[in-house]
């Protein structure tokens, strides 16, 4: 399952991908968390140093390689170079699993605090007027569009804030998507205007509340959200700690924020995976984005890329070779 955590900056949602990631592989799931947001601090969350966050490689510098891996020998794909960030597979296309090891893992995840991460990389200095953060998680859409997960099996993204991720397509990738909001008009206001895009597409949003004190800001949650609240996490001390550099066992979360997480886990894998509009949508924004900017920076038309056949999903792994 692919699951990502949106929500208003300072919300608290990479301390709860943080927690349902750990979660996850403390119960012995495989688990790869990607850090997309553009404040990187999803590896000290897990309980990993600012030393290791500063080393590890940014997906967006190893973006030519990661082409050239998935690219196969897909006829429709004539060169990486032509391949963009919604660019999806087909036949030919090489698929990523996530337990597998191929050159794609081995050159952008490490373990950090004991879980399997890769991160975008920070925006830097050299980034400010020449680039935007897009290209960056450019590499996390491209890695989803051509990944089959397996049952048990969970891609956690901490996404950056806002709706950022409407620019492209990206928000059609993931099977769950968690909203964190604070019971406050700004974190619904953010809730509100990524629901409404969500709902056109059939994404499986469900709203989990943070900084709940007491049965007011639950209350108040109830009347902005409605049916979508699924749970809350009270204020916690264990998240105090972890936030001064302190990250224990989750044998020391409060139990009532350790039933959150297993709150979530019995949501995602009750969520079904729909491969044929998870295909269907990754199609229809490649076509708006070629049109938009990719065939002009390109000098082609991308989407000829798009293999009207192919289905994505587990069926794709045992598809016969192009002959």
């Amino acid at each position: 399952m692919k699951i990502a955590f949106v929500g208003k900056g300072g919300s608290g949602k990479t301390t709860l991908a943080a927690l349902f990631t750990r979660h996850l592989a403390d119960a012995g799931h495989p688990v790869l968390a990607v850090d997309a947001d553009i404040n990187q601090h999803l590896a000290v969350a897990l309980g990993g140093s600012a030393d290791d966050a500063a080393h590890l490689p940014p997906l967006g510098d190893l973006l030519p390689d990661i082409k050239a891996y998935l690219r196969g020998d897909n006829p429709r794909i004539t060169s990486a170079a032509e391949m963009v960030k919604t660019t999806p597979p087909g036949r030919g296309s090489r698929l990523l699993r996530l337990t597998e090891e191929n050159p794609v893992w081995a050159a952008a995840v490490r373990r950090v605090g004991g879980v399997r991460l890769a991160v975008t990389g920070a925006f830097t200095a050299d980034d400010l007027g020449v680039a935007c953060y897009h290209s960056k998680v450019g590499a996390v859409e491209l890695l989803l569009n051509h990944l089959v997960d397996g049952p048990g099996e969970y891609a956690v993204v901490d996404m950056t804030a806002g709706a950022d991720s409407f620019a492209s397509g990206l928000f059609t990738r993931f099977d769950r998507t968690f909203l964190v909001c604070e019971p406050t008009v700004r974190s619904v206001g953010v809730y509100r205007q990524y629901a409404g895009y969500a709902r056109d597409y059939g994404v499986a949003l469900s709203v989990v509340g943070n900084k709940v004190e007491d049965a007011s800001d639950v209350d108040f949650l109830r009347e902005h959200v409605g049916a979508d609240l699924l749970t809350w996490v009270g204020r916690s001390a264990y998240v105090r700690r972890a936030e001064r550099g302190a990250v224990d066992p989750l044998t020391e979360l409060e139990p009532a924020n350790r039933a959150v997480l297993a709150r979530l886990t019995d949501v995602v894998d009750a969520t079904p995976q729909d491969w044929a509009a998870f295909t269907r949508h990754a199609h229809e924004f490649h076509r708006r984005n070629a049109a938009a900017w990719a065939n002009e920076r390109t000098g082609t038309d991308l989407t000829r890329q798009i293999d009207p056949d192919f289905v994505h999903g587990p069926a794709a792994l045992r598809a016969p070779a192009l002959g």
